[in-house]
């Protein structure tokens, strides 16, 4: 890109090298001193321009540079974000699955020993009835002795055919 500062320091130190070729043919160390000069200031502006653009692109660099930056640091920022939210989230499902766990724990608990409570009551029930069908069936083995010895009888020989069959 041209500027202006290269355009007039160009002109500068062409015009400089012209007055200062002039006052070399003239004699004339003040024209030859200030075309000299002027050359010199010409080329200072012309080495200007490109020293500005230079420093113009550096700073577009930077200003790039910076944006990206900015870019990722928000990014970050965001994903720092969300994951405290995630760790949020875990948080918070963890404490309700542990809840969740103790109230099933609990129930599970009630419901043993509900089911150990009924089955005492079971076997209690049972042993009670037990007792009572021996009581039974001795009261009336005891009154009718040979109609106990033809049943014991006949249940025996039936088993025995039930064995002998299968072999």
């Amino acid at each position: 890109m041209v500027d202006t500062h290269r355009i007039t320091g160009a002109a500068k130190e062409l015009g400089g090298k012209v007055q200062g070729a002039v006052g070399d043919l003239t004699g004339s160390h003040r024209h030859s001193a200030q075309g000299r000069l002027h050359e010199a200031e010409g080329a200072a502006e012309n080495l200007y321009g490109p020293a500005r653009d230079a420093v113009r692109d550096v700073a577009d660099q930077v200003e790039d540079a910076a944006r990206h930056a900015g870019g990722r640091v928000r990014d970050a920022i965001d994903h720092l974000a969300d994951r405290d939210e995630v760790e949020h989230r875990l948080h918070r499902a963890g404490d309700a699955a542990e809840a969740h766990f103790h109230d099933a724990e609990r129930t599970a608990r009630h419901v043993a020993r509900e089911a150990r409570a009924h089955a005492e009551d079971a076997y209690r029930a049972g042993g009670r009835h037990l007792h009572d069908a021996r009581r039974e069936a001795a009261h009336r083995i005891s009154e009718h002795p040979v109609n106990a010895l033809l049943v014991a009888g006949i249940l025996g020989y039936g088993l025995s055919l039930l064995v002998h069959r299968r072999h």
